[in-house]
């Protein structure tokens, strides 16, 4: 599964301008990428992306933990492979982050290796699966819809829920693409979709 920024957003609580700060710099990636990240579409989330990116909400933006600390910790656990995030049981303890070492099967502060007594809260992933779910609910009425939002696609007609401007799926269909090819190159649409993007006209 294929998420965009915006569906991103809204499951993780990780905002457009995180999404696209950590992606700038490295931190956090979307592993379904474009190498261009100028092309429509260029930055897609697995369902992966989202677990991490809801523990990482969790961190920086709820338990305040540094974005600094968070690239030691990132560092320090890095053996465990691009889903540290999502496959780790984090910790937070006075802003810093801490897990269960395996080794000595007891917490420590990831980045000074310190052991700690007590822990006040810890950060879980939450059930993404049933918040996906839910999503997708609440997107069947935006489905074959198009707005047009100040600021957003340089206030073109877009559909519906996304920043996908109609033109640029009219222009697919003039050459020749199919609803079913152009669902392909935007897995996120529907059907409906692209056929109110087709279909659309300025005077209507």
């Amino acid at each position: 599964m294929a998420f965009t920024e915006e569906q991103t957003e809204k499951l993780t609580g990780v905002s457009f301008r995180q999404l696209r700060s950590w992606d700038r710099t490295g931190f956090f990636a979307p592993s379904l990428a474009n190498e261009d990240r100028s092309l429509p579409l260029s930055r897609l989330y697995s369902f992966r992306d989202l677990v991490c990116l809801k523990v990482l909400n969790a961190l920086r933006n709820e338990a305040n933990v540094s974005l600094q600390h968070l690239r030691s910790v990132k560092e320090r656990l890095a053996h465990l492979g691009d889903d540290m995030w999502a496959k780790t049981t984090l910790f937070v303890l006075n802003k810093k982050v801490v897990f269960e070492n395996p080794e000595t099967n007891s917490k420590e502060e990831v980045v000074s290796g310190q052991g700690v007594l007590q822990i006040p809260l810890q950060v879980v992933t939450g059930d993404m699966k049933r918040a996906v779910d839910d999503m997708k609910k609440r997107d069947i009425a935006l489905s074959g819809k198009i707005e047009r939002i100040k600021g957003i696609a340089g206030n073109r007609p877009v559909i519906a829920g996304t920043r996908i401007p109609v033109s640029t799926i009219k222009a697919f269909a003039d050459e020749g693409f199919s609803v079913e090819q152009i669902m392909e190159e935007y897995p996120t649409l529907t059907s409906d979709d692209i056929r109110a993007a087709i279909e659309f006209s300025e005077a209507a």
